[in-house]
């Protein structure tokens, strides 16, 4: 039997002997909860290293000996890790630990540990801990399985004493519902409102409880729209009412995304807001249909810039001129029914007609597709395959080079699979 218990660790020594794997997952949840580790080892990961240099922890440079745990001039701890690769320094770490009523933590050896480390996780504001007979691989999949539950809602986190108050803007990702951060679905199980894009992952919405209020505020290109004072309106009144309201859009609220004018309204409400960010379409969906953004030796710039305006009406405020002599990757959101114009201005500027086009529908959603050719051709293709929005324009070498590594096709049919048959492929 075990006796769970919460440690709190914060200005408080810890000792972990070892550098390799088990030292790197460990030794950053330690200082997560605020404790001084001392980390002795020979040698150890690149990673706790650059921990070591940041002045995060104190790395010993050395094999452990008798007395790191207790002796004269280690410090006061309260807690040892025993990692290392030999079973017979493990032992004896923990033979010290033991006689001086230290709990120790045996990496190789959890029959011989006074005391295991529990699978942990949070979500909701609710940290889980499980230990399953000290069998990490079980503990693991509980612990995934009860905070999966807690942050979409499914284990219901909503009954806690105290409520959420306020917005949260929550960028909900590109369109696939398993792109929203884990932190914006957290917050979503708990809204008592949501006020949510056209854009926005909307099958989310069906895992809420009946009682959660839900605003349609989508806006159709060329149709239907709620303004934006309305959507302002809406937010500031349901949080009055003492209400948590979260704004669920497409992509990340700071980009194009109109959640600088939504926080300002807040603000001047005294409404409390929070923003979650999200990922946006500008980078995944080029990134979804094989397309890396920046490559070694092609492009070590990318330049987003909404097309919401043709280039040549006043109300532009891009330098297509500037972006036409840049040799960097372009990617233009909102720019599907002005390709033709987008193409003629950076042509007539300077870039290549022959510069890499892609254009890529439904980023990350089951209909994705992509249509690719020139500046000087891709307006007709896009007509020819009937684009429609939303999709994501990518202009530059980059394009070019999907194709030859072959990734173009195959980051498409990944994808695509993937999310047609729910599953990873293996």
């Amino acid at each position: 039997m075990t006796y769970l218990l919460g440690l709190r660790m914060r200005d408080r020594d810890v000792l972990v002997v070892g550098g390799g794997r088990v030292a790197q997952r460990r030794v950053p949840v330690l200082l997560e909860a605020g404790a001084r580790v001392t980390l002795v080892a020979p040698e150890v990961s690149a990673a706790l290293e650059d921990l070591a240099d940041a002045g995060r922890l104190t790395w010993i440079r050395r094999p452990w000996e008798p007395g790191d745990v207790s002796g004269p001039d280690a410090p006061a701890f309260w807690l040892v890790h025993a990692a290392t690769d030999s079973p017979d320094a493990n032992a004896a770490i923990a033979e010290e630990a033991e006689a001086s009523r230290i709990w120790c933590v045996r990496a190789d050896d959890r029959h011989s540990s006074s005391a295991w480390t529990p699978a942990s996780g949070s979500a909701n504001g609710v940290t889980v801990g499980v230990v399953a007979s000290g069998d990490p691989r079980r503990s693991a999949g509980l612990r995934d399985a009860v905070v999966d539950g807690l942050a979409d809602g499914t284990l219901d986190a909503r009954r806690g004493r105290e409520r959420l108050r306020g917005v949260a803007l929550v960028g909900g990702g590109p369109g696939d519902p398993g792109l929203i951060t884990v932190r914006g679905q957290q917050l979503l199980s708990q809204a008592d409102v949501v006020v949510v894009d056209r854009l926005a992952p909307t099958p989310l919405l069906d895992r809420l409880p009946s009682e959660v209020e839900i605003v349609d505020a989508s806006k159709i290109p060329y149709g239907r729209s709620m303004t934006q004072d309305d959507i302002n309106s809406v937010l500031v009144e349901r949080a009055r009412e003492g209400r948590f309201v979260v704004r669920l859009k497409g992509g990340d609220p700071f980009l194009f995304g109109r959640g600088g004018e939504e926080a300002a309204a807040c603000a001047a409400a005294g409404v409390p807001v929070i923003a979650v960010p999200g990922v946006t379409s500008a980078l995944a969906g080029p990134a979804s249909a094989g397309i890396p953004a920046t490559h070694r030796g092609v492009a070590q710039d990318v330049h987003i810039v909404s097309a919401h305006v043709a280039p040549d009406d006043a109300r532009s405020t891009v330098d297509w001129a500037g972006l036409a002599r840049a040799d960097g990757t372009l990617v233009v959101l909102m720019g599907v029914q002005r390709i033709e114009a987008i193409a003629d201005a950076l042509v007539e500027h300077g870039r290549s007609p022959d510069t890499p086009v892609a254009v890529v529908q439904e980023a990350t959603l089951p209909g994705q597709r992509t249509v690719t050719g020139t500046l000087a051709d891709i307006a007709a293709s896009v007509r020819s395959a009937q684009v429609r929005p939303p999709a994501v324009v990518i202009i530059g070498e980059v394009v070019k080079t999907a194709r030859d590594l072959d990734i173009l096709h195959t980051g498409v049919q990944f994808e695509t699979d993937r999310l047609a048959t729910g599953r990873d492929l293996q």
